[in-house]
């Protein structure tokens, strides 16, 4: 078990006196940092607005996507809780378990307790996650995975030699899904799938394509279509669509659901 020291429960406290947070709310902070190994943080607590993440160096997302100063603020956070953990590396004191424990109240590390594996495949702790409007993903680097739920249908993306840093999630035109790597943004469509709600595919949908002519007679699967729709939301966002030509295209395939 790990505990704050005496000291480093004083800087926790002047922590949260200073960000206008509870000392609950920057221990839970200071929890999802060290699961994150000081790098990123996976978090959820209502003074955060819910459900969160950050990376050093990267973005930071809050539930409240609009609220900019919360955003700002949470960044400003997790970067100092980061700093903290590296200057002062004997801030926690081993108890020997995997738990975190501060004046009776328990937290726990990275491995200690279950884990919600949505993507239903046995892939380890994910580096980053995240959702809105209906999808929600998470990008496993160790594993060169990514999985993405839309409506409830779970596929699973082999990465190839992409290391995904970047997400965005637009608030309109269906809240799309985009990524990118060193190479620039990431085609999912182009991706190959390994899996389809915990079932192994033997072949990527992508090599048992139709022939073009078939596209508009044959229906797409749900993640196909997604699929399509996110990269024409790409094509929109480089101004190679208009709105509407964008709108109709996406109404179009929605209706073949």
């Amino acid at each position: 078990m790990q505990q704050l020291t005496p000291a480093g429960q004083q800087i926790i406290d002047d922590i949260a006196r200073r960000y206008g947070y509870s000392t609950d709310a920057v221990l839970s902070m200071l929890q999802a940092v060290v699961r994150g190994n000081g790098s990123m943080a996976q978090f959820n607590h209502p003074e955060f607005s819910g459900a969160g993440q950050w990376m050093r160096g990267g973005m930071t997302m809050v539930s409240d996507m609009f609220n900019s100063d919360l955003q700002a603020s949470v960044n400003t956070l997790c970067s100092e809780l980061s700093q903290l953990l590296a200057a002062q590396p004997d801030l926690l004191r081993s108890r020997g378990s995997q738990s975190q424990s501060q004046g009776g109240r328990q937290y726990e590390g990275p491995h200690a307790g279950s884990h919600e594996e949505w993507w239903r495949m046995d892939l380890g702790w994910p580096n980053s996650t995240g959702a809105q409007d209906g999808i929600r993903y998470a990008y496993f680097a160790h594993a060169r995975r990514l999985a993405i739920e839309v409506n409830g249908r779970v596929t699973v993306y082999d990465t190839l030699d992409h290391r995904i840093g970047g997400f965005s999630q637009q608030q309109s035109q269906g809240g799309s899904l985009g990524f990118s790597s060193q190479h620039g943004p990431v085609d999912v469509a182009r991706l190959p799938v390994v899996a389809i709600d915990g079932v192994t595919q033997t072949a990527s949908p992508k090599q048992a394509a139709p022939a073009p002519q078939q596209a508009n007679t044959e229906p797409a699967g749900g993640a196909d279509i997604f699929a399509m729709i996110d990269k024409l939301a790409e094509l929109r966002s480089r101004n190679i669509l208009t709105e509407a030509e964008f709108a109709a295209k996406k109404a179009e395939l929605l209706a073949r659901l």
